[in-house]
């Protein structure tokens, strides 16, 4: 850089490969942190402002460790990164609507939750772009201090790469990270079994990807955070099972206010491959014809009801003429989690 000292420079330039591992630990620990409120925890939290804040018990751990180690400031670096990244979810759902109060606070990063359920896709879309480009945009802030600066590169130049790192590593298009979370969005409009199957394809070729990486590293020096990184990509999207569940929970969506998707079907077709046309943020109206002939309407709740009752292979036909079981409100049950194999 014009004007830095090149001793310093020196020195900077040789924790580079120390900085890099380190931050695509923070950045992989940032998105594989458990996203529900049952995660690990330290305690009930404190309220800080608007969130609350637990500790996972390893995070005080890594950072007595990095204080031992002589890497506290990277430690710290990557901390303040995950958490602009995950604020920055927050704002932008805040400013649809939307809750995330909650963050855990892990080794080397930290994860928010809360309440998104019924947000619509452009939305959703909005929310997840807000963390990668808050990154990108604080890397770009550091290239314009060291342009004016630049003898502050060598202090910065740890905490710029992680935000770098933050930012390049969650737009891999790899369920659960943000990319892979966009990418998921995106296919959607295929139905949920293609969708899902696309989007692992995506996550194993990008975790081989990394995987490959890792192998080409043992003929110089070993980088076991790609290891590290590719098996969380392969476990986040195998780890939980053949079975995926869908919950609606329609009390929240009807206070907000919800569209109708209003779908015309064939009374041939089944309850079960209904479902790909289910969206939270939509409520689903089935209209049935047979050979050009109206037969009726099956609500969204209706349809419920019959898978409650493992109804999955009725026709739409024997949907309308079989006795409904009762339903929750407004014809809906409150929340129902139907298994539907992948």
């Amino acid at each position: 850089m014009l004007g830095a000292d090149p001793a310093a420079l020196r020195e900077a330039a040789a924790s580079t490969g120390r900085a890099a591992s380190s931050a695509l630990r923070s950045a992989s620990s940032a998105s594989f942190a458990p996203q529900a409120d049952g995660g690990w925890r330290a305690g009930g939290g404190k309220r800080i402002g608007a969130f609350r804040v637990r500790v996972h018990p390893l995070f005080l751990a890594a950072g007595v460790l990095s204080a031992f180690t002589g890497q506290l400031l990277l430690f710290l670096s990557a901390v303040l990164a995950a958490l602009e990244h995950e604020f920055a979810h927050s704002i932008a759902a805040r400013s649809e609507g939307y809750c995330l109060d909650k963050i855990l606070l892990m080794p080397y990063g930290a994860v928010i939750s809360g309440d998104l359920s019924g947000i619509p896709p452009k939305a959703e879309a909005k929310v997840l772009l807000a963390g990668p480009l808050a990154n990108a945009f604080t890397t770009l802030a550091f290239a314009a201090l060291w342009w004016l600066f630049p003898e502050t590169y060598p202090y910065t130049e740890a905490a710029a790469e992680v935000s770098l790192s933050l930012f390049l590593v969650n737009l891999l298009p790899a369920y659960p990270l943000d990319g892979g979370r966009l990418l998921l969005l995106l296919l959607a409009p295929l139905g949920e079994p293609r969708a899902r199957l696309f989007s692992r394809i995506a996550a194993c070729l990008t975790a081989g990807g990394i995987f490959a990486l890792f192998v080409f590293s043992l003929f110089s020096s070993p980088n076991f955070s790609a290891l590290l990184f590719a098996l969380l990509l392969f476990a986040g999207n195998f780890g939980g099972g053949s079975y995926r569940r869908i919950s609606f929970s329609r009390g929240r969506t009807f206070s907000r206010g919800v569209e109708e998707k209003r779908v015309v079907l064939s009374s041939e077709r089944t309850a079960g491959e209904c479902v790909r046309y289910l969206r939270e943020d939509k409520y689903l109206v089935l209209i049935v014809y047979e050979e050009g002939e109206y037969l009726g309407e099956l609500t969204e709740g209706e349809l419920f009801a019959v898978l409650e009752e493992g109804g999955y292979s009725l026709t739409l036909k024997e949907a309308l003429e079989r006795p409904l079981p009762e339903s929750g409100e407004h014809g809906q049950p409150q929340v129902f989690q139907p298994q539907l194999k992948e």
